[in-house]
């Protein structure tokens, strides 16, 4: 299965970007390029199953299923529902981590996913560098 993974470390306390990322609902908040988001049955967006629906960038959604979230670790993992790109069994993690010493926060967002030969290259870079680079540097940013 390829695998995209993208690494940043933000000027913050781990326990207050957790206590930002940890939201699943928000991240129309901070990711670019996606407009809208919210939890399709309007529950809480730390209850493990909950599906968000993202709208951006284009008409399609992007739904995903949280499939756990673990304060003590700092993580959540989701896989993708439904999406505009050529992706299967797509799944995903991000986690945050102190990092010692300096009091910021190391943040990991990778995923494994399936696809078709002729896709696969292009998903790795995609995911890679157009959704978790571009997050992790929109939360490098929005934590200074």
């Amino acid at each position: 299965m390829p695998r995209s993974y993208a690494s940043a470390v933000l000027n913050a306390p781990a326990d207050d970007v957790w206590s930002y990322l940890r939201d699943f609902g928000n991240l129309a908040d901070w990711m670019p390029g996606v407009e809208t988001g919210v939890i399709e049955d309007g529950g809480p967006a730390d209850r493990v199953g909950c599906v968000r629906r993202l709208i951006g960038p284009g008409p399609r959604p992007f739904r995903e299923r949280l499939t756990s979230l673990d304060d003590a670790d700092r993580s959540y993992a989701y896989e993708i529902l439904e999406c505009p790109l050529p992706l299967r069994s797509a799944r995903a993690r991000i986690r945050v981590a102190p990092v010692t010493g300096t009091g910021q926060a190391f943040v990991e967002w990778w995923g494994e996913f399936s696809a078709d030969a002729d896709d696969e290259e292009a998903m790795e870079k995609t995911l890679t560098q157009a959704i978790y680079t571009t997050g992790l540097d929109a939360l490098r940013k929005r934590f200074g």
